[in-house]
């Protein structure tokens, strides 16, 4: 888990720089015809360590894990991170990344095989959702221009 945990941070550490960037307009506009913007694009991003938060440190002290499922078009229609600051999205985001990374960290390694149930899905393990979160975290990183393509 040391290892995602660093390679988060490294990517937090680039990407705040590119966010901290773009202008309003940059920040407001669809990416793609009937897209998000970058703006909620962020928003999702912050939905997104949120989530595995609680899933992370809840996997971590049970023996597994059912979590329920997540609506993002409903969440980023109800957060409406596109009337939000940027500033505030790219801090938060930042800030909310970084203490993820030390919370992943301090995984232990006899949890990283709990399995999780997310929704109505198959259950994975711990070890699976840690990587698969950063893997989702540099494809919208990319996806805004905030990361190297994959």
């Amino acid at each position: 888990m040391t290892e995602i945990s660093e390679q988060l941070i490294s990517a937090v550490n680039q990407a705040e720089p590119r966010l901290r960037r773009f202008n309003g307009s940059e920040t407001e506009t669809s990416l793609l015809a009937g897209g998000w913007s970058r703006k909620q694009v962020l928003g999702h991003l912050i939905d997104s360590a949120s989530n595995n938060h609680q899933r992370f440190v809840r996997a971590g002290l049970q023996d597994s894990l059912e979590f329920p499922g997540y609506d993002q078009e409903g969440c980023v229609r109800l957060q409406s991170p596109q009337d939000a600051d940027w500033s505030l999205l790219v801090s938060l985001w930042a800030s909310y990344n970084r203490y993820l990374a030390h919370v992943i960290s301090r995984i232990p390694d006899s949890k990283r095989s709990t399995p999780c149930r997310i929704g109505t899905g198959e259950p994975v393990a711990l070890s699976f959702l840690v990587t698969g979160y950063l893997k989702h975290l540099m494809h919208h990183l990319c996806q805004i221009g905030a990361a190297d393509a994959e």
